[in-house]
This record gives C-alpha cells, sequence and structure tokens, in this order.
C-alpha cells in the first residue's frame, strides 16, 4: 500500500465530482476495505474463511453469467 492514488483535476471539474472519483477508484482498488480489515487484528483461520466465502460468492456469480 505504499503508492498514492489519485485522480486528474479538470478546467472545469467540481471539486465534488473530483471526490466521488477518487473514492469510487479507491472502492475499485479495494484499499477502502483494507483499511477497514487493518482496524483489528483478524486470526488466520477468519481470513481463510473469509476468502474461501468470497470465492464461493464468486463461482456463483459467475455460473448465473453462465446460464444467462
Amino acid at each position: 500500500m505504499g503508492v498514492n492514488y489519485s485522480v486528474k483535476v479538470r478546467r472545469k471539474d467540481n471539486i465534488e465530482k473530483v471526490i466521488k472519483r477518487f473514492i469510487k477508484k479507491c472502492k475499485k482498488l479495494g484499499i477502502i476495505d483494507e483499511a477497514k480489515d487493518r482496524r483489528h487484528f483478524t486470526k488466520p483461520s477468519e481470513k481463510r474463511r473469509r476468502a474461501k466465502e468470497r470465492a464461493i460468492r464468486r463461482r456463483k456469480k459467475e455460473e448465473r453469467k453462465r446460464r444467462k
């Protein structure tokens, strides 16, 4: 996480739009979720369990997309 992320500010951009773009970029990159996860210590077994649940959800989503 040692990289500074930035958003280009265009000439006629509203500051609220720039902030929204930055927040959207951070969410997409997973920075916000990682910061929330690092607030408290999580046991390794809990991390594995959550990762497994995420993988199951991702596979189910891919399966639904294939069926359409």
